[in-house]
């Protein structure tokens, strides 16, 4: 993935984008988060394309300390606030995004927590993504992640914890506390292998939870939630972990919500769908989670 996105360029970005962010749309979102790792042009011709597929879009840009693709690496935090600033003059919507614990040390993420809380934008980090991250964090600052996060400052409601596979109870007591949420991608981390989302344990502290469709070359959000669901399912032993109205909110309403959208394009589905046709009015919303394609969703 690293040797892919060296390649790129605003050109490149701008016509591969532009063509992402059309299949998204064909696919049911009206919106997109884009975890942007990138440098400053690229970010601009990423929001030219989303323009260009007409799908509304908030630039994460990501901070870099360490790690990722050098020639894209910030040299500090002022320099990543500069690029923020050059972005939000041009009228995007744009959120903080120190990438992880690993790739921002202490410092950063204090300023950079600090920032997002003055100027009400939302933040956006990974965090337990892999156990030998946690490990790693454990060795260098002796916390776990989520717990460096509430100590530096970059815990809030504004917040959006990606993954959170192995966040221990500590941690999601954290998250609960400081009002944050947490964006799940389920079948990119079932394709990872990287574990379970602990969803269950999520909706009983009252998290806020969305979905992220992150490095799946597959774009269906139907897919997305029912790998979680059914996952969750298998976990619990149960098959009562969550209904499919709250499903739908975790791929629509709590997304907007991460990104801080009060409101966001509508989706149409086609109920003379294949898979809807001729389905009771009442189970409308299990039929189409569980038995419908991205192809169910029309442009309204």
């Amino acid at each position: 993935m690293i040797a892919e996105a060296e390649r790129h360029t605003p050109e490149t970005v701008r016509r591969e984008y532009a063509e992402t962010y059309r299949e998204l749309r064909a696919a049911g979102y009206t919106a997109v988060g884009e975890f942007h790792y990138l440098g400053l042009p690229e970010a601009h011709a990423a929001v030219e394309a989303a323009h260009d597929a007409e799908i509304e879009i908030v630039l994460l840009l990501s901070a870099y300390a360490r790690g990722g693709i050098e020639r894209f690496r910030q040299e500090s935090t002022a320099e990543y606030f500069r690029q923020l600033e050059e972005l939000r003059e041009t009228g995007t919507r744009v959120g903080c995004a120190p990438h992880s614990v690993r790739a921002c040390p202490p410092d950063w993420l204090e300023e950079i927590g600090a920032y997002a809380e003055r100027e009400h934008l939302p933040l956006h980090v990974h965090a337990d993504e892999q156990p030998r991250e946690i490990d790693e964090c454990l060795e260098e600052h002796g916390v776990r992640p989520i717990e460096l996060l509430s100590r530096t400052g970059c815990l809030g409601p504004r917040t959006t914890v990606v993954h959170a596979t192995h966040a221990d109870d500590r941690e999601l007591d954290l998250l609960a506390e400081a009002g944050a949420r947490v964006c799940i991608c389920p079948t990119t981390e079932a394709n990872l292998g990287d574990g379970l989302a602990p969803l269950e344990r999520l909706r009983e502290r009252g998290i806020g939870t969305c979905i992220g469709s992150d490095s799946n070359v597959r774009i269906d959000p139907l897919e997305e939630l029912r790998e979680l669901e059914t996952t969750a399912r298998r976990q619990a032993l149960s098959r009562e972990v969550v209904d499919t109205g709250a499903l739908l909110c975790l791929g629509a309403d709590e997304g907007a919500a991460s990104l801080g959208l009060e409101s966001w394009p509508d989706t149409a589905v086609d109920l003379e769908h294949r898979s809807l046709r001729g389905v009771d009015p009442a189970d409308v919303l299990d039929a189409l989670v569980f038995g419908c394609g991205a192809d169910v969703f029309v442009e309204s």
